[in-house]
């Protein structure tokens, strides 16, 4: 069962949930008739894997999981752990399993990726004979950092971070059971940003707050008085008092209109005001599918590989991978036709009716379909001259005169509309 808190506790242990209702965020997985409150309704504890950013709730979920089964909760953390640890829980799920209350225990791997193949191995056949329940929690992406036996026997849910809302409901908690004094709104407004989705960051700064408040006998807590206190780490990510997402906004807007001192300029601000680059790190993904996109492909790869340079030697080594992606971004030639062709292509499915797919498209697999005309009349492009079939209908009947994708006339995109225009002049030409 979840300890009752005390004002001795942790700001973090004083506002955990007690209760499913209590969770702010991951609605996608514990609202009504969603898939992990359903877990929880089932009545029966299944092993799973939470994958999500720092700060998520990936903990205090797996720890009402296990008040609500009446299970015992065994930690177990991979960064300082071994198979020692292993070895430990096993037998001590097994003392629980054969005593007089035959009690169930949920075993909790933190940071499950830090554990190298044969630890992870050593989960298996306790999970498989019903021992315990798994779950993992982790960071990284399961898909490469947990092996693909303990993977298929435990449900992935995928976490996100904390929108800004929610972290709102936090710092009102706080306020209501007196962990901090009243605090001005500019002040909230930037503990939510510096927080950036964290909730367990976002609580640690409160806890600091509070204390400092505590001892300077303040009845309310400024925005002046915040950056007094805990200083360099709260800057708004620059020194002349912006707010964070007008920093990134002009970051952003510095690498489409392709000015690369401009957009260091702006990068290193928000490093040096405390920003997450893995945030960062996203956001130059972002940019190099939506500002740059087939105009440069190489951008996107790019983009990718900062990020994971980033992930591996971490500050301030790879920072540099990510100074040196944001200036790549920046020169590139810049096209957002793809974005522009996907978000029409949205807006038409989404009020267009369900179109039949044309009968030369469709699938042939059976003797009865191919009696229905199922792909009766494709033309294997491979085999028509030049590689492509002049001519050659592929959108839904009515959708033929449709143009979504239009490339503009730099980098790459240069030759793509070039081929395109070659391709409508011989479906022109076969047409005729």
């Amino acid at each position: 069962m979840i300890a009752k808190a005390t004002h001795q506790q942790p700001l973090a242990e004083r506002l955990r949930p007690k209760t499913l209702g209590e969770v702010i965020g991951q609605q996608h997985l514990l609202g009504q008739g969603m898939a992990l409150r359903l877990a929880f309704e089932s009545g029966r504890p299944h092993s799973c894997i939470f994958w999500g950013p720092p700060g998520t709730g990936k903990t205090t979920i797996a720890r009402l999981m296990a008040d609500a089964f009446d299970a015992h909760f065994i930690t177990i953390s991979a960064v300082l752990g071994g198979v020692k640890d292993i070895r430990e829980a096993v037998e001590e799920a097994k003392a629980l399993r054969d005593g007089v209350q035959q009690r169930q225990t949920i075993v909790f791997v933190d940071e499950v990726h830090r554990f190298n193949k044969s630890q992870q191995d050593a989960f298996l056949p306790h999970v498989e004979s019903g021992l315990f329940t798994f779950i993992g929690a982790t960071t990284e992406n399961p898909s490469f950092e947990v092996n693909s036996a303990l993977l298929s026997r435990a449900a992935v849910y995928v976490l996100k971070s904390l929108e800004a809302d929610e972290l709102r409901q936090i710092v009102d908690k706080a306020l209501a059971i007196g962990a901090i004094p009243a605090t001005e709104p500019q002040a909230i407004d930037r503990l939510i940003a510096y927080a950036d989705g964290d909730a367990r960051r976002l609580l640690n700064t409160l806890e600091t707050l509070g204390m400092a408040a505590q001892q300077e006998r303040l009845e309310s807590i400024t925005d002046a008085w915040l950056l007094k206190v805990l200083g360099e780490r709260m800057r708004r990510y620059d020194k002349g008092g912006e707010q964070f997402y007008d920093t990134i906004s002009a970051l952003h807007k510095s690498v489409r209109g392709s000015d690369p001192d401009a957009a260091l300029y702006w990068f290193v601000r928000m490093l040096d005001g405390g920003a997450d680059p893995r945030y960062m790190a996203r956001r130059f993904i972002r940019m190099a599918a939506e500002d740059i996109g087939l105009a440069d492909p190489r951008a996107l790869r790019l983009a990718l590989d900062a990020a994971d340079i980033y992930e591996r030697l971490g500050s301030p080594e790879g920072e540099l991978a990510l100074a040196e992606c944001v200036v790549y971004l920046a020169v590139a030639p810049k096209s957002n036709a793809v974005y522009k062709a996907f978000n029409e292509v949205k807006a038409l499915i989404k009020k267009d009716g369900t179109r039949p797919v044309p009968m030369h498209l469709r699938n042939a697999p059976t003797k009865l379909m191919k009696d229905l005309d199922y792909g009766k009349g494709y033309r294997y492009v491979h085999d028509e001259e030049g590689g492509f079939a002049a001519g050659e209908q592929y959108m839904p009947d009515g959708l033929s005169h449709l143009n979504f994708y239009r490339p503009v006339e730099r980098g790459l995109e240069i030759r793509i509309a070039e081929k395109l225009r070659n391709f409508k002049a011989l479906n022109d030409k076969k047409i005729e």
